[in-house]
């Protein structure tokens, strides 16, 4: 794999390559993949308490939250009894853009040569190139990682759809479980070829499918429908966000979560925006660019065609410059606002038009991308016929969230009363 130009396509061999638990789905879809590939990969263990000490140590305080928790995670494996740095490699991809995201892979590097474990390769693909540095170590490897992403996220949602209706609890996240470990089987074989893949993976979600609709749940049309959107890893990483999801569905709600696919649909979109800047609309890379984001949605679509009565009502934007970025360009404009604050914005917007009571934004404390998008929330939400919207900061010391949610879940049961623009609800509920 060649993740930057100072890394051979060997420099994994031999070597065990840790994930971070940005979500929990995504880490283990990621890990299959690279297993495929004849990777040895595997996700970090779950955050605690010493996640969060050994990022301190490592970290000067300025950093924002997630650093100090992929590096506190990474640092416990360095710490470990038996580390071994020459069977060792971390996965900790970059984005361009305003968000200090871009500054985890150079600062591991930098602690990890502080320590002198510098031989320790930090793979790092990044958005510039729509993360295609993974495909050196296999010519599909790419296709594999996204139709890994998109079933992790089509299980996610129907996890999400499911969990707060059910009436045996732990139900839900039982059929997650299982649902995984069929997804994963297939992800991880390295004889399928590309059709083959697809149908098993097809196979899979339709028997997550079934499993889910077998949960015994009373779905009732009384919950307010809370969409979650913010800081990517903020918003999926149940440990830095104080099981934010879990907490809204104990307060009488159902949680939204804006999912993984979302990112790379925008990295795609920046990618071609940038081509268009140079002038090369006509060029080979535009071609790719073009083949490519058409390869991903036929996948993306065969993924998602089990679930389509499942997420009637639940539809993600199938364009997300024409429903996400461009109804939002006059609160944000996508080409000169770089990053998360542009799809938070956008997809707050169009979550209210999909019927939602209200928006929670997640980010880390200090986060420029939360603290942008919280001075635009008055206005969108005025033009959002008063839907509530609320920003929740989290670090490492305290959170605002549980003092603050009985509040916000009580303006959204009231703008559920008021609204104009009403749901729509698969079968099972009655719709």
């Amino acid at each position: 794999m060649r993740a930057t130009p100072s890394t051979p396509p060997n420099a994994l061999d031999g070597r065990t390559l840790y994930v971070p638990r940005m979500t929990y789905v995504g880490a283990r879809v990621f890990t299959a993949v690279f297993r495929s590939a004849g990777i040895d990969a595997r996700m970090v263990e779950p955050s605690d308490d010493k996640t969060l000490e050994w990022g301190a140590l490592y970290s000067s305080g300025e950093e924002c939250y997630p650093q100090k928790v992929t590096l506190g995670d990474f640092m416990r494996i360095v710490h470990a009894d038996g580390f071994d740095p020459d069977a060792t490699a971390f996965f900790m991809p970059i984005a361009e853009g305003p968000c200090r995201f871009g500054q985890y892979a150079p600062y591991l590097r930098r602690v990890l040569a502080d320590l002198g474990y510098g031989q320790i390769p930090v793979i790092s693909p990044t958005s510039k190139n729509s993360y295609d540095g993974l495909a050196a170590h296999a010519p599909d490897m790419i296709r594999r990682l996204w139709r890994g992403v998109v079933a992790g996220d089509v299980l996610r949602k129907i996890l999400l759809r499911t969990r707060p209706y059910e009436t045996q609890p732990g139900a839900a996240d039982a059929a997650l479980e299982r649902s995984l470990e069929e997804v994963e089987a297939v992800l991880e074989r390295p004889d399928l070829d590309s059709r083959e893949r697809m149908a098993a993976l097809v196979a899979a979600l339709t028997a997550a499918r079934d499993r889910f609709r077998n949960v015994p749940a009373h779905y009732t049309t009384d919950r307010v429908l809370i969409g979650v959107v913010g800081e990517i890893f903020c918003r999926l990483n149940s440990f830095s966000n104080d099981d934010a999801l879990r907490r809204i569905e104990a307060h009488g709600g159902e949680a939204w979560l804006s999912d993984m696919c979302e990112w790379v649909w925008y990295t795609n979109w920046g990618e071609q925006r940038n081509l268009l800047r140079q002038g090369r609309r006509i060029s080979l890379a535009m071609l790719k660019a073009v083949i490519r984001d058409k390869v991903q949605a036929a996948d993306e679509h065969a993924l998602y065609a089990p679930f389509a009565e499942d997420f009637r009502g639940y539809e993600e934007p199938h364009d997300l410059y024409g429903q996400v970025l461009q109804p939002v360009w006059d609160y944000l404009p996508a080409d000169s606002a770089i990053g998360e604050m542009v799809l938070t914005i956008g997809k707050s917007a169009y979550l209210q038009r999909k019927g939602a009571d209200g928006i929670v934004d997640i980010s880390p404390f200090s986060c420029m991308n939360g603290i942008v998008t919280e001075a635009i929330h008055p206005a969108l939400s005025r033009d959002c016929d008063g839907m509530p919207i609320r920003s929740f900061y989290f670090d490492d010391s305290s959170s605002n969230l549980q003092r603050d949610l009985d509040i916000f879940m009580e303006l959204a049961r009231g703008y559920n009363k008021r609204k104009t623009v009403r749901r729509v609800y698969p079968a099972v509920f009655g719709g």
